[in-house]
């Protein structure tokens, strides 16, 4: 054999070892886009979706909204406010509706969904629960508040989303 090139059962092999470590993905599917929450105080986002895989992130913020693209078994594949995706236990997640406060300055909430009144003011990376949305704004909840923000100013809600 001639250095530098590979013989045919040394090319099987590689090949045979790419498929075996793909396999766990092929039965992964991509779910209609929904948006879940971190459940307690430590959640680790993982490369692939087995606790063997390695972690890329550690997020310590309980109420984190996420955005679910895929599942397979026990996992959700997920993207972050910042566009960070990878894979995290289901166990580490809930249905609870969250949102991020983003953008520069802090985002006007308002007593009533039509903008009448100001009832607070929240910071950039701010996380209040998600309670309804009509086409522009979106109720929320937090620690001393409740009112109605602009949607461009969160993160965890599609744009069109509408509901009560």
């Amino acid at each position: 054999m001639r250095p530098g090139v590979l013989h045919r059962d040394s090319m099987m092999k590689i090949l045979l070892a790419l498929l075996l470590a793909a396999a766990p993905l092929a039965g992964a599917l991509a779910a209609p886009a929904r948006y879940v929450s971190q459940r307690s105080d430590k959640a680790y986002l993982r490369e692939g979706p087995s606790y063997a895989h390695r972690v890329l992130w550690v997020y310590r913020h309980k109420g984190t909204p996420f955005r679910v693209t895929t599942h397979y078994d026990i996992w959700r594949k997920v993207t972050a406010a910042d566009g960070t995706t990878g894979w995290m236990s289901a166990a580490m997640l809930t249905d609870r509706r969250t949102v991020l406060v983003t953008g520069k300055g802090r985002a006007k909430i308002f007593a009533r969904a039509d903008g009448d009144k100001l009832a607070g003011l929240a910071e950039p990376g701010a996380i209040a629960n998600l309670k309804a949305c009509a086409p522009r704004v979106c109720r929320i909840v937090a620690p001393g508040i409740d009112g109605w923000i602009d949607k461009s100013r969160i993160w965890g809600v599609e744009a069109g989303e509408v509901f009560r």
